[in-house]
Formats: C-alpha cells, sequence, structure tokens
C-alpha cells in the first residue's frame, strides 16, 4: 500500500507515485491496498509523525513525502525522519509538474482566496507577488467545503483535477503552474540502504561525540576524505547534547558510502543515513540566492 500525510496535496502526491511507477506493496504479497486507485489516491496516514511511525511499524507499506529537493532536503522532513524509527529511509525520488491553478465561479474572483496547507508550502510566494491574501484552510477540508468558505464572490487555489464544475481559471492563474517542480520521494523501511550502481543523492545525519571546538571540522573531514560533493549543511539543536548536523551531498559509489559511514563509527561520531536517492543530477536545482555581501 501507498499513503500519504493529511497536509499533502492528494492530486500531487498520487501524481507522483503513478509517475515513478512506485508501489507500496511487494511482489507476491497478500496485502490489498486501502484504497480503490492509488494512481488517483493515497492511503491517509495522518500528521508526518503519525504517518512515519505507520510506515515503520506496517510490511509493504510505504508514503510518498515532500522532499524539498533532493540536493536541499526539507527541514520539516529532515527532523521527522530523524524523530522517527531509525528504519526509515528515503530511497527514490520524483518530480512532477505543478497542478495549482486558480479558480472562481462566472463573476467571482474578487473575494478572499482560499487555499490549503500544501498549496501555501508550493505558492505563498507567488501569491504574495500577486496581491493575494490567502486564507487557510486544512488539506482535509473537502473542495465543496471550500467553495462554501469562498463564496460566490470568492475563488480558490487547488488542483487542476480537483476544479468545481463550471469553474473558470482567472488571470495569473498560469503562474502558479509554471514555477518549477514538486519534488517527491519514495519513503520505506529497511534494515539498510539500497545498493546503488551509480552516483546518488544521500541524506547523512550526524552527530559529534562532543561539541569542543574543531569537533565539526574533524567530522566534516570524514565526508572531504570520502570524496564526496557536499551540497547542504544544516545544524540544529540537540536534546541529548551536542548538535545535530543535517548534510546532503552527492556520493559516487555505494563502497564510498560504505566506507564513510565506518569511519564516522570508528571514530564514535553519532550517525544516521535519512536517504539514499538514485541519480547523477536533480534538474532544475534548488532555487538559488542571489547574495548580496557586506561591502558589494
Amino acid at each position: 500500500m501507498l499513503g500519504r500525510t493529511s497536509r499533502e496535496s492528494p492530486a500531487h502526491a498520487a501524481l507522483a507515485a503513478r509517475g515513478a511507477g512506485w508501489s507500496g506493496v511487494a511482489t507476491g504479497s497478500p496485502v490489498v491496498s486501502a484504497v480503490t486507485d492509488e494512481s488517483t489516491e493515497l492511503l491517509d496516514l495522518g500528521a508526518m509523525p503519525q504517518a512515519l511511525a505507520t510506515v515503520a511499524g506496517i510490511d509493504d507499506l510505504a508514503a510518498v513525502v515532500h522532499l524539498g529537493h533532493p540536493e536541499q532536503p526539507s527541514p520539516e522532513l529532515e527532523q521527522a525522519l530523524l524523530d522517527g524509527d531509525s528504519s526509515l529511509i528515503v530511497t527514490a525520488s520524483t518530480a512532477v509538474p505543478r497542478q495549482w491553478v486558480w479558480v472562481a465561479p462566472p463573476g467571482g474572483g474578487g473575494g478572499q482566496v482560499v487555499v490549503d496547507q500544501a498549496g501555501v508550502r508550493d505558492c505563498a510566494d507567488l501569491l504574495r507577488t500577486m496581491g493575494v491574501s490567502p486564507r487557510l484552510v486544512p488539506t482535509t477540508t473537502s473542495v465543496a467545503e471550500r467553495a462554501a468558505i469562498a463564496g460566490d464572490l470568492g475563488s480558490l487555489v487547488v488542483e487542476r483535477s480537483r476544479v468545481p464544475a463550471g469553474w473558470e481559471e482567472l488571470p495569473g492563474s498560469e503562474r502558479l503552474a509554471g514555477h518549477g517542480p514538486v519534488w517527491y520521494g519514495l519513503l520505506e523501511s529497511r534494515a539498510g540502504w539500497p545498493r546503488f550502481g551509480a552516483a546518488a543523492q544521500v541524506w547523512l545525519a550526524f552527530g559529534p561525540s562532543d561539541d569542543h571546538r574543531g569537533s565539526l571540522r574533524q567530522s566534516l573531514g570524514v565526508l572531504v576524505d570520502a570524496g564526496v560533493d557536499l551540497q547542504h549543511l544544516r545544524s540544529h539543536p540537540s536534546a541529548s547534547g551536542p548538535h545535530v548536523f543535517f548534510t546532503s551531498f552527492r556520493c559516487p559509489t555505494v563502497e564510498a558510502l560504505d566506507a564513510l559511514v565506518a569511519d564516522l563509527t570508528e571514530r564514535s561520531v553519532a550517525h544516521r543515513t535519512l536517504a539514499v536517492l538514485p541519480g547523477g543530477t536533480f534538474e532544475p536545482g534548488p532555487d538559488a540566492l542571489s547574495p548580496r555581501w557586506a561591502g558589494a
């Protein structure tokens, strides 16, 4: 079976699963999917912590999760994975075109704009540039309920496949779909990371054994010695002592990852591999900054 979190767009998650050929059911398994058609709907597994615990506890169940980007993971997902069962790992990724449209009933569009949590996540910046102040509703709110909230003068930001009958796209709607894809991953419970024959993107969390001066440099030195291409580094306070560090890097071979993890273990550096995403490049890349440095 395949599932998703309750805050995720059902249309986008199902599109990702269908396009990538994912399934949570192992070959030959007697388990039957809990939804009629996984190509259009996935099982709602609840909030992120509940969804991760369910995947870890039930055989033949996987989840489609929003990644942020393979090279620049979503902080929410990184933290949830590290908080979750140690068997959880993301093993594949795919990008899907944005399905968001801005629609209203004939003559509408001047009132409030109703949008759910996934829509705000994917479209908030664009909506602001368009001068739109959204009215946020839970992702579980039905389209009929959203239409009632919007009324005759309001509008919706919703997936194209869920547009209410008779509603029309408003000027500017095309900008929501033209901003680049949304990245999703396949979350599984496994005894170890999958073996890969070519390059893969790896998410690795680690915590030095203590926070003495230079401890981070020593740990990063292990990554440098392994020959990986570090693209993401983020720290977060830890309840058990030293800071936790989240990384994302391109790893040339599975043997390089094996050696890196063995080196961390030998140095008593706590670690966990959160994702192994096959692929040498992930285009388009993360949104780039245009920094203005001091003195520039």
